[in-house]
């Protein structure tokens, strides 16, 4: 099938997840992954009615963006390291990797020089897997009260990346544990926290996330197929 023909599926099928749960399913944005899809591609696939696109490394992102330029939102979706942070703050609307709060501090700081309030949101590691990134579920609320004191920052809420099982039923406890975590925080009531986004759910699993409250999903292999 087309690009085209896959994302209406994949739209298709988070407006009838959204139903089931009684969600209007415009309180769920899909976040297109475009990692490795080449220009032309990304190109059909915004003009298939995609408007948010996600890359997973800056610089890949830089060399699309301006080609591309603001053609949609782009988010970042994968790890960000310090040294691309001024990078991540003039290329991406959204952040969906702030994992620390050294990194929260350089974004600030960056986003501060452009004159931009940068919204982000944190990503937590639900798991416990190493290989990952995303800071402890445990540790999620401090780091939070502390950036929420940085003025360029606007943190929107969290993002995780669970462990990828071929059952997404069993994936469902992480989602689950990420949004109860989401309505804690927001019973601080802190300044520049919204906790209104939840970016969670993937090829595999997005119909899952969604039920459990998900507004933001990552969808590349549904749309693009299995990337070489």
């Amino acid at each position: 099938m087309s690009i085209a023909q896959n994302l209406k599926i994949v739209l298709d099928r988070i407006s009838a997840a959204a139903k089931r749960v009684g969600r209007d399913p415009f309180s769920v944005k899909l976040v297109v992954v475009t990692k490795t899809v080449s220009i032309e591609r990304i190109r059909e696939t915004v003009g298939a009615g995609a408007a948010i696109l996600g890359e997973n490394r800056v610089q890949e992102a830089k060399e699309k963006i301006e080609h591309l330029g603001q053609i949609a939102h782009w988010h970042l979706i994968g790890r960000l390291q310090m040294n691309k942070a001024k990078y991540a703050v003039r290329l991406f609307d959204l952040i969906h990797s702030v994992d620390s709060l050294d990194l929260a501090r350089e974004i600030d700081k960056q986003a501060a020089k452009t004159g931009k309030k940068q919204s982000v949101l944190i990503e937590v590691s639900l798991a416990g897997e190493s290989q990952k990134a995303g800071i402890n579920a445990e540790d999620v609320l401090e780091l939070v009260r502390e950036a929420a004191k940085l003025q360029n920052l606007s943190i929107q809420g969290l993002m995780t990346v669970p462990p990828f099982l071929d059952d997404a039923e069993q994936v469902r406890p992480y989602f689950k544990k990420l949004r109860e975590l989401s309505e804690r925080i927001a019973d601080d009531r802190l300044p520049n926290v919204s906790m209104q986004q939840l970016s969670m759910g993937m090829s595999g699993d997005f119909e899952v996330a969604i039920e459990e409250g998900a507004t933001f999903v990552r969808v590349g292999t549904a749309i693009f197929g299995e990337r070489t």
